[in-house]
């Protein structure tokens, strides 16, 4: 196996490249499985709390669908690990990073909608305003969507925009430092 096979601008292999955006990849599930168990954890103790009772209809099954949402968020960003654990010596680590990319991107956004559901849930509770409370959790939602789906997307588009004036301006390696 030869170098310069793998990303861009970096001398490694393939596989070393695999194993790179694992480990990259196992910090950021840290993070996100942390609070979608946490977020999960505290849902389902709100069924067995006095005032679940007496919540209208509505509610109770938007906390159904909350949870829901909650338990496959937290299965999705909980996956890569089991993959790993029984794919580990097979030698499919490109096609792991591959699959536990798309896992972690949906848990992403169960995750997110399971923010939105519970934030909903909570507001139409405390303000006693469903108006309120649909503005304010459409809001969050709007808020995630923008920052976690549209700004990746947006920078992508301008770095490759650069890259492509720098190589229209003879800088056809594109080794030349990137304007600001």
């Amino acid at each position: 196996m030869t170098k310069n096979d793998g990303a861009p601008g970096r001398d490694e292999t393939p596989q070393q490249r695999a194993d790179r955006l694992w480990s990259e990849m196992l910090q950021e599930v840290r993070v996100c499985q942390t609070g979608a168990q946490i977020l999960f954890g505290f849902l389902i103790g709100v069924a067995f709390t006095p005032r679940f009772a007496a919540l209208p209809g509505f509610d109770k099954n938007l906390y159904v669908a909350t949870v829901v949402l909650g338990a496959v968020a937290t299965g999705a960003l909980i996956a890569p690990v089991a993959l790993h654990r029984f794919l580990t010596g097979h030698g499919m680590k490109p096609e792991l990073v591959h699959v536990a990319s798309r896992l972690i991107a949906v848990g992403l956004i169960t995750l997110a909608l399971t923010i939105a559901a519970a934030l909903l849930l909570l507001l139409r509770t405390a303000t006693g305003s469903p108006a309120a409370a649909w503005g304010l959790s459409a809001a969050c939602l709007f808020w995630f969507a923008t920052s976690w789906l549209v700004l990746p997307q947006v920078m992508l588009r301008r770095i490759a925009a650069r890259r492509a004036a720098l190589s229209e301006h003879g800088d056809p390696g594109g080794g030349g430092r990137l304007p600001r």
